[in-house]
């Protein structure tokens, strides 16, 4: 499994690379400035205000030590100076060395904070990749009778996990998959989305019946959105009110087959010799969380042929709602039609490409993918519950 941030994301970041090191740069550049200026002819030139910037110009990138060794060369240059140009007596000598010492203090000060405030942030950021980690779990290239691959695209700048959920599991029934997309973003997207998947996981081991396993899970989402009801300000209760999950299942059994459960998601579709065709749902059921409108017979699993050397494509909603300059969508399946790959990976690391390249790496929701490919026999693994 790949995670990537968008490519405007890590074009951001060369550029801001650059900036730091610009950045870096100019305090040496203003001290070097001034020693040049005072021992030429030209040392009639009054360079206070380049000494006292440097200090302050070392705290945006540098920490309190570094900040510090600036001052003190600042205060070297300065005595230098005026040492060299006999201008030890004079009220403007001493009234930049105090002007230099204040400015130095206050960027000592400021670099400490903002040194402290950095590493606050990094914690931050290693408890959002272990967050990541337990959502969105890398899947095993291999399972069962098909090999694998998946993507997760961030939309939102510096994030790593929103609300698109997947996951795939080798059981004794098959190879079971779940996709899905939270209504929403932020915390509450991604604890809705941990709900599901925790019920996915458990339930996929023991329930024989795919329907059982969306049951589960629609179970599990309701028992998030209670506790959220108790917990949360009252004044999001109305937003909260209005979340749901869209959610695919499928599973893939030893024979040519393909068995899914559509809770309103975009259907998946399979992928072989340059064709393509939509597994549309024949009975259209609404998303988790709007049980209020499932009317009608009991769930039940819907079958399609996929055999050996079929590609099965799963995704999210971000993936069909990117859009170019021209405000036109990603044409999905046309792009399935012209794309080739060996494996799997390969395959889907090239739609990734098409698709970032259609949005200008300006993606404005999360897009995630699962790439499925049967094959003609399954290596012997143990699975649960089974000897």
């Amino acid at each position: 499994m790949r995670f990537f941030r968008s490519s405007a994301d890590r074009g951001a970041y060369g550029h801001s690379r650059k900036l730091f090191v610009i950045a870096r740069c100019l305090p040496f550049a203003a001290l070097a400035a001034v020693v040049t200026i005072e021992l030429s002819p030209a040392h009639v030139v009054y360079t206070g205000p380049l000494l006292s910037p440097a200090p302050a110009l070392a705290a945006v990138t540098m920490g309190p030590l570094g900040t510090g060794a600036v001052a003190v060369l600042a205060l070297l240059v300065s005595s230098t100076t005026a040492t060299v140009n006999h201008a030890w007596g004079t009220q403007q000598v001493y009234a930049n060395m105090a002007a230099l010492l204040l400015v130095a203090i206050a960027s000592v000060v400021s670099s400490a904070v903002r040194v402290r405030r950095t590493r606050e942030l990094t914690q931050v950021r290693r408890i959002a990749e272990v967050s990541q980690n337990v959502v969105l779990r890398p899947l095993p290239t291999r399972m069962g009778v098909v090999m694998a691959a998946s993507v997760y695209l961030a939309a939102e700048r510096g994030a790593q996990i929103g609300g698109d959920l997947y996951e795939a599991m080798t059981t004794r029934f098959g190879v079971r998959l779940i996709v899905g997309d939270v209504r929403g973003k932020g915390l509450a997207a991604v604890r809705s989305a941990a709900a599901v998947l925790g019920a996915f996981r458990e339930a996929v081991h023991y329930e024989r019946d795919l329907a059982e396993v969306m049951h589960r899970c629609a179970a599990a989402l309701q028992r998030e959105y209670a506790l959220l009801d108790r917990t949360t300000d009252p004044r999001h209760w109305e937003e909260q009110a209005e979340q749901f999950v869209t959610v695919l299942l499928a599973q893939v059994p030893d024979d040519a087959t393909i068995q899914l459960i559509n809770r309103g998601h975009p259907p998946p579709l399979i992928v072989q010799g340059g064709c393509v065709r939509t597994l549309d749902p024949t009975r259209p059921l609404p998303p988790l969380g709007l049980e209020e409108f499932l009317t009608g017979p009991p769930i039940a699993t819907e079958t399609y042929p996929f055999s050996a050397g079929e590609r099965l494509l799963l995704h999210t909603d971000g993936v069909l709602e990117a859009r170019n300059r021209s405000h036109e969508f990603f044409p999905l399946p046309e792009t399935l039609e012209i794309l080739d790959g060996a494996t799997p990976e390969e395959y889907l690391d090239r739609l990734r490409q098409a698709l970032v390249r259609h949005a200008d790496g300006h993606l404005t929701d999360d897009a995630a993918m699962i790439l499925i490919e049967r094959t003609d026999t399954a290596p012997g693994i143990a699975l649960p519950g089974e000897p």
